[in-house]
Formats: C-alpha cells, sequence, structure tokens
C-alpha cells in the first residue's frame, strides 16, 4: 500500500531535534562560565596562599627579620618581599586570574604586609585578602593604599 514512501526524518522533526540541542548547548555554556569564574577564584586564592607562605620564608631568609622597605601599593618594589621569585610568580598567577594589575594591591611595611585581589565571582566587588597575621578572608571593599592588614 505505501510502498513509495521515503525512509527518514520530515522537516519538522530535523527543527525539533535542532532547537533542543542548542537549548542544551545554551544551557551547558552557561554552567560552564560559572565554573569557570569558580576556577578564576580559586587560583587567586591558591595564589594569595602562596604569598602568605613565602613571605614567611622571605622574611625568616632573605629578609633578615624584614619584609623589607616600604612599597606602597606597587606589588613588584625591589628591596621587599615582592622581589622575591616565588612570590612574583604567584602575584603574576593572580593577576592573570584577577583580570590585570589593576584587580591586585600590595602593601608592605618593615613588620608586616598585606595583598588584596578581586575574586570574579559571585560579585565583582569581592576581594580576597591575605597578610602577615595569617589572615585569609574575603572582602567587600578594596583596601586603601599602603595597608598592611586585612580589613
Amino acid at each position: 500500500m505505501y510502498k513509495n514512501r521515503s525512509q527518514g526524518f520530515t522537516l519538522i522533526e530535523l527543527l525539533v531535534v535542532i532547537a533542543i540541542i542548542g537549548i542544551l548547548s545554551a544551557v551547558v555554556l552557561a554552567s560552564l562560565n560559572t565554573a569557570r569564574q569558580k576556577g578564576n577564584d580559586a587560583a587567586i586564592q591558591s595564589d594569595l596562599s602562596t604569598i602568605q607562605t613565602q613571605a614567611e620564608i622571605y622574611y625568616g631568609g632573605t629578609g633578615a627579620n624584614s619584609y623589607g622597605t616600604v612599597a606602597g601599593t606597587t606589588c613588584s618594589t625591589a628591596s621587599t618581599l615582592f622581589a622575591d621569585a616565588t612570590i612574583i610568580k604567584a602575584i603574576n598567577g593572580a593577576t592573570n586570574a584577577a583580570g590585570g594589575a589593576a584587580n591586585i594591591v600590595c602593601g608592605n611595611s618593615t613588620s608586616a604586609y598585606a595583598v588584596e585581589a578581586k575574586l570574579t565571582a559571585p560579585a565583582t566587588t569581592t576581594y580576597w585578602c591575605v597578610d602577615s597575621t595569617g589572615t585569609a578572608k574575603q572582602e567587600t571593599t578594596v583596601s586603601a593604599a599602603g595597608f598592611t592588614v586585612c580589613p
């Protein structure tokens, strides 16, 4: 009876499948963006933790019980802990994850230091701060220039 009927999908069936694939891919891409932001935040926290550890090594070794001369807000000043090779690598990693040098602030005195970096999730006004007292916490405001402890 129906010998002339072709074997395949109709145009409607194909359009429905393409629409479903499009919706699923949009949901997956939105989820990946959130995961990428959380990954960047984890990288920032890890890099700042590395700075915290290496700063204590610097203090007891090269620094001779000092974090160096006052650096202000510069994260690469000579004669300070921010000139240490390991700390420079960690600062560069945090800078890349935070989206640029404008999103990371460093401060030190001879007896204290603090580093703060802007996080990418959940909000654009959230910062991760570490300092010489052992504090590592999330902040909602950026610290002032020359700060040496997390607010």
